[in-house]
């Protein structure tokens, strides 16, 4: 991702866990065959409150939304790679929060489903669904509907994983497996 992707912003708050990212009646689906990634898709945050509008809307097979926006501790709870899988096949590009629970934040990196940028900023409490932002990765920097700019973490060496496609093909194309 080397130009700034322009979109908009799901917003989540603290503790947002692998069920409600994707629940457990949908982990029989299997994200290699196409028409059962499309549908993981579908289902992704939809564990969330009803609170919250969904992600995918109703007969719809990708979010309106490429960011979601996240406070403390995003992805906590079961190991799941169905979790970041759900969102990539959702359409999202990336998380930006102020932190993930370890094993998420790997399993982004080992399926580059998706970004996910930490932030020392508590985002979830000045942005709002549906703003539109631009995150820029290479300056490390989101800028809100307002024109704010917000500092976010750099990926470091992550960032070359998940632009390759994940653990796998980032170790094919650097010819470290066959």
């Amino acid at each position: 991702m080397a130009e700034p992707l322009c979109g908009s912003v799901f917003v989540v708050g603290d503790n947002v866990d692998t069920d409600q990212i994707i629940p457990a009646q949908y982990l029989n689906l299997v994200p290699t065959i196409p028409e059962e990634y499309i549908k993981l898709g579908t289902y992704a945050l939809s564990g969330l409150p009803d609170s919250y509008p969904r992600l995918v809307p109703e007969g719809e097979t990708q979010s309106p939304h490429l960011i979601v926006i996240a406070g403390r501790n995003f992805g906590c709870g079961s190991s799941r790679e169905h979790a970041p899988v759900s969102l990539g096949a959702a359409g999202i590009d990336a998380v930006i929060a102020e932190s993930y629970a370890r094993i998420f934040f790997r399993n982004c990196i080992a399926t580059g489903e998706l970004y996910p940028i930490d932030t020392e900023i508590r985002l979830c409490e000045i942005l709002k669904t549906g703003d539109r932002v631009e995150l820029d990765l290479e300056a490390g920097r989101l800028t809100g509907p307002d024109g704010k700019v917000y500092a976010l973490r750099s990926l470091g060496d992550a960032k070359a994983v998940i632009d390759q496609g994940g653990l796998f093909d980032y170790a094919r194309n650097t010819g470290m497996i066959k």
